[in-house]
């Protein structure tokens, strides 16, 4: 503006006319109005953009009260429920409770919430019970099936979970069976004369969802059952199955929805270790039971201790350090090592067993038999160790799993929770550890994307393990919607504990190292070029084709390790974003810009 000024002055003293002075005139005050003008366009946008952040921070703020008083409303409940006559001894069932409790099941006392949950279901009402792995949600229904006339149907997500149960009640001499797609004809034939035999001593039949939505036959039969009053109760295991906004949706649970219309006076009872509020909610919806009794334990486990630990770059480095761990730390004792995908089971499985660790493996494409094998043989303690993925382990009851190890990350803090949750259950200290790296974000993502909350679920496991300074106690708590001061976690997780080392995320020089990135996104971009993370890195270290390399960008002495932990950094941020490209054999995550605004000029 002032250069403006000086030229239309320097030039007045040149005007010999009064007309050539207007004209003069006139055009620098044009160009003073499109200046102006051009000024209040880039301020009306930058305030516009301030608009959109505050309408977004008040849409997250109003959220988080929404559920802050949705966790205030849900406490009061259960407290409630809690302290309510729902805790009373004095039930026309209460004396064989106790007496079944010590003769059947050869247990002295019950646990917190269970009084309550077999009260609530023996009254015959609707009940959802959130309680932690390893809290006995079983026996919460198993014992009550033992008391009542007629059949309680068990509906859950996995056959290992059924068997685990089946052999546990077996010891236990309560008749109980399972059907599904492993039954063969003659047995379904038997299951079915029983279900409708008044002599019948069958106490629990455990069946799949997809038994209950694709057999008319059996659907039939269970509306006889019903007829005859044999019908004692509906029990829902792993019951966030059912919603789409859960970490382990299954549409097959959906059909669940029609069972009160059909059997309206059956109890539902509700069962899960890991339901947020707003799973919860449309669970409720999904099943008719919108007013049941609603009872919550507190997630915690204290005799776990949770560690995250970055995972070494090769996989042959990776075994040497979960071997050491196993062959030392954990010598001779039981665990679990999750991995994510089938090859890297049977890989893992090998590797350990050459080297002397007694292991099993475990996964979908096994046959029937050689699973259930390799878990009897892990139970009893023939194995020390199982390689699984997520397809192993729900519901077990082996209570002396010392170690619940993470070859590569869980695609939720749900599935986290829920799988590190089958380590310690005779509440002695057990270690939950995750190896974590970038590479295994990338190959959980392009699996999940797709689905409802997908990317969602994962990208809290990623802050999870991003973390360097919050319990990890506190982040879970969150997560599931439940208060929690980090000072009582006792040391039990890798931040709160003094003796650990932690390596903590690099603070110094954020914005350069954003920015650097961008830029190199940027030019990619300008040329038609697309970058995975690996690519990415690459770039940013000098490497791979000189197209992607940016000029005036030098490596600032930092490593690999830490530049994977910075790109992390930058997708929880909304700096970066996956975008997915399908090929004929695989699906291809690759880097964009975000939607969060960083300042990446080149100059």
């Amino acid at each position: 503006m002032a250069s403006l000024a000086l030229s239309f002055r320097a030039k007045e003293k040149n005007c010999f006319s009064q007309s050539s002075y207007l004209i003069e005139f006139a055009f620098y005050a044009f160009a003073v109005y499109k200046e102006n003008l051009k000024e209040v366009k880039e301020e009306l946008n930058e305030v516009g953009k301030l608009i959109e952040d505050l309408l977004t921070r008040q849409s997250d703020l109003l959220e988080k009260k929404k559920s802050l008083e949705q966790i205030i409303q849900e406490h009061n409940e259960t407290s409630k429920n809690v302290n309510s006559d729902w805790s009373k001894e004095d039930f026309p069932w209460s004396e064989e409770l106790n007496t079944t409790l010590k003769d059947v099941f050869k247990l002295d006392k019950l646990r917190p919430m269970q009084l309550q949950t077999m009260n609530i279901t023996m009254a015959g009402k609707d009940c959802m019970l959130i309680m932690p792995t390893g809290g006995g949600k079983s026996l919460c229904f198993q014992l009550p099936a033992v008391l009542s006339k007629g059949i309680t149907l068990v509906v859950s997500p996995l056959i290992s979970l059924m068997e685990d149960q089946l052999m546990a009640l077996k010891t236990l001499d309560i008749d109980s069976t399972t059907f599904n797609s492993n039954t063969s004809t003659a047995d379904a034939k038997t299951i079915q004369t029983a279900m409708t035999d008044p002599n019948s001593t069958l106490k629990l039949l455990y069946v799949t969802p997809e038994k209950l939505a694709k057999s008319k036959r059996f659907m039939n039969k269970l509306e006889k059952m019903y007829e005859m009053g044999r019908f004692s109760r509906l029990v829902i295991d792993e019951v966030h199955c059912c919603s789409q906004w859960g970490h382990d949706f299954r549409p097959d649970f959906k059909f669940l929805g029609i069972m009160k219309r059909q059997f309206p006076t059956v109890p539902i009872l509700g069962l899960t270790a890991t339901a947020t509020l707003k799973v919860l909610d449309d669970v409720k919806n999904i099943l008719n039971i919108p007013h049941c009794q609603l009872l919550r334990a507190s997630f915690n486990r204290p005799n776990l201790y949770y560690e995250i630990r970055t995972k070494p770059s090769s996989f042959s480095d990776t075994m040497t350090e979960i071997k050491t761990l196993i062959q030392t730390r954990f010598s001779g004792q039981s665990g679990i090592v999750y991995c994510f995908s089938k090859k890297d089971c049977e890989e893992v499985t090998i590797d350990l067993q050459k080297n002397g660790i007694p292991t099993g493996c475990y996964h979908a494409n096994l046959t029937g038999p050689e699973r259930s094998r390799v878990h009897e043989k892990w139970s009893k303690g023939k194995i020390l160790v199982v390689v699984a993925t997520i397809a192993f382990g729900m519901g077990i009851d082996k209570p002396d799993v010392r170690f619940v190890i993470h070859h590569s990350i869980s695609k939720s803090i749900e599935n986290l929770y829920q799988e590190s949750g089958r380590a310690g259950r005779d509440d002695k200290k057990s270690c939950c550890i995750v190896y974590y790296r970038l590479a295994d974000v990338f190959r959980q993502s392009c699996m999940v994307f797709t689905e409802q909350t997908g990317l969602k679920c994962l990208y809290g496991i990623l802050a999870y393990c991003l973390n360097v300074k919050r319990c990890r106690r506190s982040m879970i708590a969150e997560h599931f919607g439940e208060l929690w001061d980090s000072s009582h976690c006792n040391g039990m997780c890798d931040h709160c504990d003094p003796n650990s080392v932690c390596k903590y995320f690099p603070q110094s020089n954020m914005t350069t190292h954003c920015r650097n990135i961008l830029l190199i996104l940027q030019q990619a971009a300008e040329t038609d070029q697309k970058l995975t993370a690996l690519k990415l890195i690459d770039a940013w270290f000098g490497k791979g084709p000189a197209s992607l390399r940016v000029s005036d960008i030098k490596e600032k002495n930092i490593t690999v390790e830490k530049a994977e932990k910075i790109i992390g950094f930058m997708l929880l941020n909304d700096y970066l974003k996956e975008e997915f490209h399908f090929t004929a054999y695989t699906t291809i995550s690759y880097m964009k810009h975000g939607k969060a605004r960083l300042n990446c000029s080149k100059e």
